[in-house]
């Protein structure tokens, strides 16, 4: 009796061997860079502020290979770095706000109306909003959203940087 060749699952279609190695190494690189920022010393002063570099192999990731594998590096690194270096909390704030950058990343994108720049400096400021908005859950308190200018501030700054490091990083890639 002959076998019929195997059915390949839509989860190894999905998860091909390309992706996986292509996604580990990204999210390495990206958590690699969470550790050397969690290690410098960086205070402006203001709680929450941070530069936000290993956000650059994100930006790469969606605009290199697509927002699945953006997607993959983004939640990848968020979880290891909160297991390594933040804390659960700290995952919970960085997860808000990685989920709702990159669903910003990812619709800005689609529009070709912005530069990566662009895209950038939005995901810098719907990150910070995500981390208030799980702040304001946590603490039951919507006056944290005064400090909402601040942080848009600093994710403009951040988000401008990373734009400028992504695509000088894309550029080299091609």
């Amino acid at each position: 009796m002959t076998q019929s060749p195997r059915k390949s699952s839509p989860v190894r279609k999905s998860l091909s061997a390309s992706f996986i190695a292509r996604v580990g190494l990204m999210a390495a690189l990206a958590l690699i860079f969470s550790y050397v920022e969690a290690i410098i010393p960086y205070n402006p002063g203001i709680p929450g502020i941070k530069l936000g570099i290993a956000n650059v192999v994100t930006v790469i990731a969606l605009y290199k290979f697509g927002a699945k594998d953006a997607a993959a590096v983004s939640v990848i690194r968020v979880v290891l770095a909160g297991l390594l270096f933040n804390g659960l909390f700290g995952m919970l704030y960085s997860l808000a706000g990685a989920v709702l950058s990159l669903a910003g990343m990812i619709l800005l994108k689609k529009t070709g109306l912005f530069s990566v720049t662009g895209v950038s400096m939005a995901a810098g400021v719907l990150h910070n909003l995500g981390q208030l908005l799980v702040a304001a859950a946590l603490i039951e308190d919507l006056r944290i959203f005064f400090y909402f200018p601040v942080l848009m501030f600093s994710g403009i700054a951040a988000g401008i940087l990373v734009g400028i490091i992504s695509m000088l990083m894309l550029r080299a890639l091609r």
